[in-house]
């Protein structure tokens, strides 16, 4: 049915079961995966009342999200492995994570996209909508939400 299935993970605790899930179901499947992970975009310092400046620079905030996709994606690539399943990874950097989800599951002809739900609820949840229901509002390629 699925051979080939995209796992957009952040290194979150839900984000970690839903890579556990993947695996499971990719290798009942015998399918592949490819994690993604989607790192942030430099923040621009805006000086305002109440608001800190950082002192990190451009390069410096580049060399640690990278080193964080590093360290995310391969215990992803570890679990995939240890369940028997072909996996490979992509990142790239967006303050829209749930377009270069949906651009990713495109390119890579995936047919599958399985990702967490953080469910925020309320005022959260309005305010700051869902990467996974953005995800479900605009991609064509199915979307399995694991919880």
């Amino acid at each position: 049915m699925y051979t080939h299935i995209l796992v957009p993970t952040d290194g979150s605790e839900l984000s970690a079961k839903a890579v556990s899930g993947a695996c499971e179901l990719a290798r009942h499947l015998g399918a592949r995966i490819t994690f993604l992970y989607v790192q942030p975009d430099f923040p621009l310092p805006i000086a305002g009342e109440g608001t800190m400046l950082s002192a990190e620079s451009r390069d410096d905030f580049a060399k640690g999200t990278e080193e964080q996709a590093r360290k995310i994606l391969a215990a992803a690539v570890s679990e995939a492995t240890g369940a028997g399943v072909s996996a490979q990874t992509r990142t790239g950097t967006s303050d829209a994570p749930y377009e270069l989800i949906v651009s990713t599951a495109t390119q890579e002809a995936c047919d599958l996209v399985f990702m967490a739900s953080h469910g925020r609820k309320g005022l959260a949840g309005l305010l700051l909508g869902s990467e996974t229901h953005k995800v479900l509002t605009h991609c064509k390629t199915p979307v399995l939400v694991y919880r």
